[in-house]
């Protein structure tokens, strides 16, 4: 009979598939990055194949590693989550992560009820590829993710659906007005996230089903909150998440230029590594913003 295969080389193994990264297992698991390639080299002997394709960044499973991911994952997810039962489990910082609009306007009121209960946070803001690789590598607990990741080593669930509106100042509105959209606004000045325009250019995409011309007058700005307040000084024209707008357009300070009869959603997601965390406050986090974001979006944005 084969001796059985060594738990520890097969624990480093699954946080090596979930994560993607040797070092991001390392990170994981509160090893060294050569003790991590060390328990896969031998597992790799013990099993007479490779897991892993070495790449640049990271690792890609080969299909016997999903396999045998599939095989022992269940099972060792149930024997830590044994071990931390016989042990008191601690309440640690909750590390969550964003974009810095969308957790500066709405996520931070979500989870106020949490804080005042009790529930310690450590927030963090950011691009969406950087804060899933820093997911992955374990700084993180929870990422809000403006894309689902293609990532086989991260879990994501549908948050909240933001909708993109056109608008502008009143002044500008009124120039507009009678004039054929879009043609109308090639004079007028554009204020954009960055210069390859992808929230307006889908929106284009969606809404007009054409692509966008080059603009004359274009000025970036790589923060939406900075382009809300732009537009509502005069400056041109954007396209905005409705939910960063809302009490702008209630107030007149903005005007929607364009009502489609179908607007362009962009799903969010919440993100997570596989498996339980020792932490009972990250699922705690993950369930309160999982309902109380469906409850906002259906009061704010229906």
């Amino acid at each position: 009979m084969a001796d059985p295969l060594d738990l520890n080389q097969l624990r480093t193994f699954l946080a090596v598939h979930r994560s993607g990264s040797f070092t991001a297992a390392a990170h994981l698991l509160g090893l060294s990055q050569s003790t991590v390639t060390t328990q896969i080299r031998a597992l790799e002997t013990r099993l007479g194949r490779e897991l892993f394709e070495r790449r640049a960044r990271g690792v890609v499973p080969l299909p016997y590693a999903d396999e045998l991911a599939a095989q022992v994952a269940s099972s060792l997810d149930h024997l830590s989550g044994l071990t931390d039962e016989a042990d008191t489990p601690v309440a640690e910082p909750v590390h969550l992560a964003g974009p810095a609009e969308f957790l500066g306007a709405v996520g931070m009121g979500l989870v106020a009820p949490l804080i005042a209960d009790g529930v310690q946070l450590r927030v963090s803001t950011g691009l969406t590829d950087d804060l899933l690789d820093e997911l992955r590598a374990g700084r993180h607990d929870l990422v809000i993710s403006t894309r689902r990741p293609n990532s086989r080593g991260l879990v994501s669930e549908p948050f909240a659906d933001e909708e993109f509106i056109l608008v502008a100042a009143p002044r500008w509105a009124e120039r507009l007005k009678g004039k054929a959209l879009p043609a109308a606004l090639a004079d007028v000045p554009l204020i954009a996230y960055d210069a390859d325009l992808p929230i307006i250019r889908r929106y284009w995409r969606y809404v007009f089903n054409e692509q966008l011309s080059a603009p004359a007058q274009l000025t970036t700005i790589p923060d939406l909150r900075a382009i809300r307040t732009a537009a509502v000084a005069g400056a041109g024209w954007t396209v905005l998440p409705k939910y960063l707008c809302r009490a702008e357009l209630d107030s007149s300070a903005l005007t929607l230029l364009h009502q489609p009869e179908e607007a362009p959603l962009n799903t969010a997601y919440l993100v997570r590594r596989p498996g339980g965390s020792a932490n009972p406050h990250v699922d705690l986090v993950r369930r309160h913003l999982l309902a109380s974001a469906k409850a906002w979006w259906a009061d704010h944005e229906c």
